[in-house]
């Protein structure tokens, strides 16, 4: 017993001396000599993508002993050296990245001082860079194709209007020219849906593109890959009505029980009574026709006003025809046969438009003719149905036309 007591006394002397020996750097055998540093790391990275670049900026870290960032991306392969100047960390270092692919990068930054020891990695993820393909991706901001223009009371400008953007648009530049030919340049914000263009000189095209951002830190603009062409601007010109003149074809009927049909181009703007209209003779019964030179050829006839009689026989129902010669156009059907409309087609004529009125047939009803009409000198009014179902007469009080300028 004496024999383990003196044993175990020895060793733990032993142990207890050899534990007494160790220093607590003994460490630094293992880090050769030396303790391992980390420079401060940056803070508060901000990321600014932009065409085939990226900035990315942060706070400095106030370790005094740093003495460069170094910034990697591609798993390493690739690195950007920033000097650091600045220690305040309110102050903003940054870098701006360039020849990148369109794609989604991870980037490092790590501070390092003079020694070359490194700080704790700072990771950006997913960051896109942006090229080509978001660009294709664009569009023009769209026009406004339930009202895409409205002109002034002079008719001298136009204001045209767009619908809202979709995306962080920039601008849309606006090219058109003015009534001197020169050609003009604008600018539409993205908060604002129309915009006026003085003097517009009318048949010409406006042009427009569109810019925008991918996000509301990008360091660039981008433009859509073309301009898009406006939908036509164009006012409405009062075909003359001093040229309008009587043209008698076959089949026609004409102005009966002392009125005229130079009555339908005086000038009146509301339902006039007898004997100033035009009072179909009934030679022929329902449906009907008359005719009248324009006295000049119209190559964008695009509106007709009709006014009926203070009083009865007004046309609800009657169709608007158009041609550009009569020479060989004259039907030899009456209006009222089964094949008139056959016969008319196959002579050159060009049916505008049937105008069909729920009224009473009095008031000006305004009715668009055809889009892209040919050219049309000579109209011939025929008449199917009056709101009085008269078997023979129709009245009228003025035929207007408008021309597209």
């Amino acid at each position: 017993m004496k024999y383990y007591t003196r044993t175990l006394l020895i060793a733990l002397l032993l142990c207890n001396a050899f534990s007494c020996s160790r220093k607590p750097t003994d460490y630094r055998a293992f880090l050769n000599g030396s303790e391992k540093t980390y420079p401060g790391a940056v803070t508060s990275v901000a990321i600014s993508p932009g065409n085939l670049r990226v900035q990315l900026t942060w706070h400095p870290s106030p370790d005094p002993s740093v003495a460069k960032y170094v910034v990697y991306w591609n798993n390493y392969a690739d690195s950007l050296v920033i000097p650091a100047n600045k220690h305040n960390p309110t102050d903003t270092v940054g870098c701006l990245i360039t020849s990148l692919q369109e794609y989604n990068y991870t980037f490092f930054i790590n501070s390092y001082d003079n020694a070359g020891n490194k700080s704790i990695s700072t990771e950006l993820d997913n960051v896109r860079i942006y090229g080509n393909i978001y660009q294709n991706y664009l569009r023009n901001r769209p026009a406004n194709l339930d009202t895409p223009f409205v002109l002034s009371n002079s008719q001298s400008d136009v204001t045209i209007n767009f619908r809202r953007p979709d995306s962080i648009n920039i601008t849309t530049v606006i090219k058109y020219t003015d009534n001197t030919g020169t050609a003009r340049q604008t600018q539409l914000s993205p908060d604002s849906s129309s915009i006026l263009l003085s003097n517009f000189k009318f048949g010409t095209s406006v042009l427009y593109q569109s810019s925008y951002i991918p996000v509301r830190s990008a360091i660039d603009t981008f433009r859509t890959s073309s301009y898009d062409t406006f939908p036509e601007i164009f006012k409405l010109v009062q075909c003359d009505k001093s040229l309008f003149k009587e043209t008698h074809l076959p089949n026609d009927v004409v102005a009966g029980f002392g009125t005229s049909m130079s009555q339908l181009w005086d000038g009146a703007t509301q339902p006039k009574g007898y004997p100033d209209i035009f009072h179909s003779d009934g030679s022929i019964p329902i449906p009907s026709h008359f005719s009248f030179d324009m006295g000049a050829t119209y190559n964008n006839l695009v509106r007709v006003q009709e006014i009926g009689r203070d009083c009865c026989h007004n046309p609800n129902d009657f169709e608007v025809w158009g041609i550009a010669d009569t020479t060989g156009a004259a039907t030899t059907l009456a209006g009222n046969d089964p094949g008139w409309k056959d016969e008319a087609i196959s002579k050159g004529w060009t049916l505008l438009k049937e105008v069909v009125r729920s009224d009473d047939g009095k008031a000006p009803f305004n009715a668009d003719l055809t889009p892209d009409p040919p050219p049309v000198r000579f109209i011939m009014i025929r008449v199917l149905k009056t709101t009085d179902n008269d078997a023979s007469y129709f009245n009228l009080s003025q035929i207007t036309f408008w021309y597209k300028l």
